[in-house]
């Protein structure tokens, strides 16, 4: 689903790395694995509030820190649904880990600026 050919130089938690790996195989199993318990992953403006909602919802990137968090934007390309989606889809994935799992995913379709 992600192209990782191009990471920027900071340095992915180890959960977050699991997780794009498990994205990569199309390991569901193990992607449920990262989040926490309770964890929130809001998609597109749908909220999936913990593990077994987080199931049924189931690049190149660009990994970024902020103030703790971590920012994985990629280009998404596969076998899915592209209705009145754009030639280019580009995701923003906003993690928040908390005790080694995440706790917070937020997802959101990124235009890139034109600057």
């Amino acid at each position: 689903m992600t192209d990782n050919t191009a990471l920027s130089s900071t340095v992915l938690a180890p959960v977050l790395a699991e997780h794009l790996a498990a994205v990569n195989a199309f390991n569901e199993d193990a992607i449920v694995a990262t989040f926490a318990d309770d964890a929130l992953v809001n998609d597109a403006q749908r909220e999936f509030w913990g593990r077994e909602a987080i199931r049924r919802w189931v690049a190149r990137t660009e990994v970024l820190d902020h103030h703790g968090d971590t920012i994985v934007r990629g280009r998404y390309d596969g076998d899915y649904d592209k209705t009145n989606l754009p030639d280019e889809l580009i995701l923003t994935n906003y993690f928040t880990v908390r005790d080694g799992k995440i706790v917070t995913l937020i997802v959101t379709r990124t235009t890139p600026a034109d600057y």
